[in-house]
């Protein structure tokens, strides 16, 4: 799956908006959105094309998370797959400010220090390799659980395996943040720094448009203020 020219241009936008809300360290108010105008006004329209349920289907417990393949595999047909460096540490790479690197079985550079602003909170964090690791997390930003629930448990493999490596539906986040996110949709969790919201929304729906999800009303109506707020 290729990232178009427009696509790559809201994913560099996405990795370098950590930096940006770092000075939304500790301020949870809106701030004005430093994310393109184009992006804004594409997932806007973009927005106005999903398929809209009324409510979020039941939780279906026969999901499990190795449908959608080995925890971050370069085996997937997204940009970076086939790089001989896992999902992991290419996001790290991309969205830390990294200070070292290391030889892995996974990647030749694997990400071993760096630094980094959580676009969730906006606070920053020390990252090394090792027992402390955990402490920055990948998110997915639409989660995998909840696409499962919205139709990719009928996708095809290759098209989950995409779907859980695909850089448009990651961002290196605090551990809290990612784990009191859960599997929620946006009406029942925004990340808590409000300045992030808008290119939150952003990369929500070009996820669900990218990959034909439909989103519960709610949270629809969620992604529309925030979108609305930018």
């Amino acid at each position: 799956m290729r990232l178009t020219g427009k696509q790559w241009a809201v994913l560099v936008v996405f990795a370098a908006t950590a930096v940006v809300v770092a000075s939304g360290i500790g301020a949870p108010q809106r701030k004005p959105s430093s994310v393109d105008v184009w992006a804004v006004a594409q997932a806007r329209a973009d927005l106005a094309t999903v398929s809209v349920l009324d409510r979020r289907p039941p939780h279906d417990r026969d999901y499990r998370r190795d449908a959608f393949g080995p925890a971050w595999t370069d085996d997937a047909r997204v940009s970076g797959g086939g790089n001989a460096c896992d999902t992991r540490n290419d996001v790290l790479a991309r969205d830390l400010t990294v200070t070292a690197r290391v030889v892995t079985s996974s990647c030749a550079q694997a990400v071993a220090a760096g630094t980094f602003v959580s676009p969730y909170t906006g606070r920053s964090i020390g990252f090394r390799r090792g027992r402390s690791s955990a402490a920055v997390q990948i998110d997915h930003i639409v989660p995998l659980s909840l696409a499962w629930d919205l139709g990719a448990a009928a996708w095809p493999q290759s098209r989950r395996w995409s779907f859980a490596n695909d850089p448009r539906n990651l961002v290196a986040v605090d551990a809290a943040s990612n784990q009191a996110k859960s599997d929620y949709e946006p009406a029942r969790w925004m990340p808590p720094l409000r300045g992030f919201h808008c290119q939150y929304a952003v990369q929500f729906v070009v996820v669900l448009v990218a990959y034909d999800l439909p989103i519960d009303s709610p949270s629809r109506d969620t992604l529309d203020e925030a979108l609305g707020g930018c």
